[in-house]
């Protein structure tokens, strides 16, 4: 893999692995691999994988969180959403190594649909780390870091924002606005760098990373996404974060998007 998180053909490299999981994360993984088999079993479930910083090898034990996408043969029910929910608590509980479980719930069907193929189905086939069953991505193409990948992973912040701004209204307590805040910067700073990707010529999921490339084609809001993407890292209740973030540079980044990329196709 390139320094540009590319394969030697020009395409974007799947980020993780299994292999890379580190020490500390490993019993998580394999619990979280045979809970989701006694659960979900062959009947209901494709294929389950792994995303975000255990399979990347760059977790922090008692700060990082686990992450799971699950693929059913069929759309998602409610008890399908109850038992990830139960999962999710017993590992949380389970292992101080983690600070949270979140499980993702997508029929494979939608994941290999046609209005996916540059959004889930771009996740599935780099963001994604095969944990059981058939990997969807031998059924996708290979992504290069083009316009059309940005604005179909990313093309949507102006129809998100007027949903932060709610949240923001309603978030009563310091652990809200931290909740709210590690959402909303992380999603900038993901924004932020696909607005550039097609002009870097790359793909990174590293945060601080991607603030950084952000800033050499946007100098003058540089210093507002290296506040993001530390917030990422490390949450803040601070209002007036949150309020940089949702009212500023999110109006801004959103127009910008919107006028380089276009906006995402909409989903039903």
């Amino acid at each position: 893999m390139s320094g540009r998180g590319l394969d030697p053909d020009g395409t974007i490299a799947r980020e993780g692995a299994l292999d890379r999981v580190q020490p500390a994360f490993v019993p998580v993984v394999d619990s979280a691999r045979a809970r989701i088999a006694e659960t979900f079993g062959g009947a209901r479930l494709h294929s389950a994988y792994l995303y975000g910083s255990v399979p990347r090898g760059t977790a922090t034990p008692g700060v990082s969180d686990l992450d799971v996408q699950l693929a059913l043969h069929d759309e998602p029910t409610e008890a399908d959403r109850t038992d990830a929910d139960a999962i999710e608590a017993a590992l949380d509980r389970a292992f101080p190594q983690i600070d949270g479980v979140g499980i993702l719930l997508t029929s494979a069907t939608g994941l290999l649909s046609d209005l996916e193929r540059h959004d889930a189905g771009f996740f599935i086939a780099c963001l994604c780390t095969p944990l059981l069953g058939d990997d969807l991505a031998k059924r996708l193409p290979r992504y290069r870091p083009t316009a059309l990948l940005a604005r179909e992973t990313n093309g949507d912040l102006a129809r998100v924002l007027p949903r932060w701004r709610t949240k923001f209204a309603e978030a009563a307590t310091d652990a809200d606005r931290r909740t709210l805040s590690r959402l909303v910067a992380r999603r900038t700073v993901r924004t932020g760098f696909t607005l550039v990707m097609p002009g870097w010529g790359g793909w990174t999921s590293d945060l601080e990373e991607s603030a950084e490339l952000f800033g050499r084609y946007y100098p003058e809001r540089a210093t507002q996404m290296r506040t993001a993407a530390s917030t990422g890292r490390a949450p803040s209740a601070d209002r007036a974060v949150l309020g940089m973030l949702i009212d500023d540079l999110g109006p801004w980044l959103a127009a910008e998007y919107t006028t380089v990329h276009g906006e995402k196709a909409p989903r039903p």
